[in-house]
């Protein structure tokens, strides 16, 4: 099936382009002008102005005047937080749900008694996403290069199914010209700007949910830059696994994971099931509205350390889930700091206070570390050139102030050719650029579908 556009339209250089990093934490959006110029779009969020639009929904209850019934408000980024936070018993929270976009398990979910597939959840962000970028977005272009993960998260990912649910979700907002780039690949176009000579680049993009790569080769000839994608490589671990490991090993056992109880004569392990749920925070009130919080109300005296369980019940009674993952953020930019930094997280009457080496972190973090290291080695295998070939590295992304993170690349390729910079904002401004290339097909690809 072929789009209902022609063919010259799709073509056809546009005066505006627009560049989306859709990431699992924050989304990102930049235009690119026909002048190379880039823009990144800007949001004036509750906290302040910022480009970093995080990647939630929320449908809150309000109730109606009249006699009519209540309805559910629709919110997203910054502000779907905020009505969370503010009342998370009538507000139906949404995080980090591009991590199913390639899940064929996942089919709808739902809400107020209406189904809502994958597409219906982004097309919802999107307009919202839209509308807080004002004047910048107010018109759209024809034209909009998308960020994709070299490899989508989860088990056995269907990358075919993830892009034709991206298609019909942003085509809702109007586009008729959507193609899609490997996020790292729109990190190397915003890296290339600085080159001042022939280069093979790897790129390290490093998400909330996948940490990708990709080697890149970039050459000047009369002139102009171009250039070539040599491999791609990718896993589904980043920032989100290294933030689940601090809870696990600094506040789930202060709130009686590995703990017993008492069951008649016999004393047995509290479930490991109750702390799986922090590995998301939007997910603890899903526990409290569980059948599972009346048996953990019940361990409350049953368990022989009874104040840790106690401690568990209010943390999820009094939704403390959004400020123990700010804890968790603080500990993290810390320990990239310093050698050893305290973690603090107090809220109401729990507080769990402990001081953390980095060496321990990069413990609790080393499966991830290794399956990291692993992508980057297959990355170089794959371009058909060996690790001295690599002139320059090119990290992106939150997790790459991780020091463990970036020693891997240290290591394997010396300090004097690691780059950072723009580590929020190179993917969309890259992908923006890309847009204006005159062969796009050698950097995106297009489905062609109707939706």
């Amino acid at each position: 099936m072929t789009s209902d556009s022609s063919p010259a339209r799709l073509d056809a250089q546009p005066d505006l382009t627009l560049g989306i990093d859709f990431g699992t934490t924050n989304t990102v959006a930049a235009l690119s002008r026909a002048n190379g110029e880039t823009l990144v779009v800007s949001f004036d969020a509750p906290s302040g102005a910022t480009t970093a639009f995080r990647s939630t929904l929320g449908f809150q209850l309000h109730q109606s005047r009249g006699g009519q019934p209540p309805e559910r408000v629709v919110t997203a980024g910054p502000w779907a937080i905020e009505a969370y936070v503010e009342d998370p018993l009538e507000t139906r929270f949404i995080q980090s749900f591009k991590s199913f976009a390639a899940s064929a398990a996942f089919t709808e979910t739902m809400i107020d008694n209406r189904r809502y597939r994958f597409e219906d959840l982004l097309s919802a962000f999107l307009f919202r996403l839209r509308g807080h970028g004002g004047e910048e977005l107010s018109d759209l272009p024809v034209r909009v290069v998308v960020g994709r993960p070299v490899t989508f998260a989860g088990n056995a990912p269907d990358e075919r199914l993830a892009l034709s649910r991206y298609e019909a979700g942003f085509a809702r907002l109007g586009f008729t010209d959507i193609r899609y780039a490997y996020e790292p690949v729109g990190a190397a176009f915003f890296f290339a700007r600085t080159l001042k000579s022939d280069a093979t680049v790897l790129v390290a993009d490093f998400g909330g949910g996948t940490s990708d790569f990709s080697v890149v080769r970039f050459e000047r000839s009369e002139g102009r830059l171009t250039s070539k994608a040599m491999s791609h490589s990718g896993v589904g671990v980043a920032g989100d696994a290294f933030d689940y490991r601090i809870i696990d090993h600094l506040v789930s056992p202060e709130l009686g994971k590995g703990g017993l109880y008492q069951a008649f004569d016999k004393q047995l392990p509290i479930p490991q099931r109750y702390y799986t749920a922090f590995a998301r925070w939007d997910q603890l009130a899903l526990l409290r509205a569980s059948r599972d919080m009346r048996d953990i109300r019940a361990l409350a005296r049953t368990a022989l350390e009874r104040d840790k369980i106690e401690r568990l019940i209010e943390v999820l009674d009094d939704n403390h889930g959004y400020a123990l993952y700010q804890a968790v953020s603080a500990l993290k930019i810390a320990l990239s700091r310093d050698e050893e930094a305290a973690f603090s997280f107090v809220a109401g009457s729990v507080k769990i206070e402990k001081p953390v080496t980095r060496e321990a972190f990069e413990g609790w973090i080393a499966p991830e570390l290794a399956a990291i290291e692993a992508a980057v080695e297959e990355a170089i295998s794959r371009s058909g050139v060996s690790a001295d070939a690599i002139d320059r590295v090119f990290l992106t992304g939150g997790t790459s102030f991780v020091p463990a993170v970036r020693s891997i690349f240290q290591r394997r390729f010396g300090m004097e050719k690691i780059e950072t910079g723009g580590e929020f904002e190179s993917i969309a401004s890259g992908l923006a650029l890309i847009g204006r290339e005159a062969d796009l097909d050698l950097w995106t690809e297009r489905l062609n579908v109707v939706v």
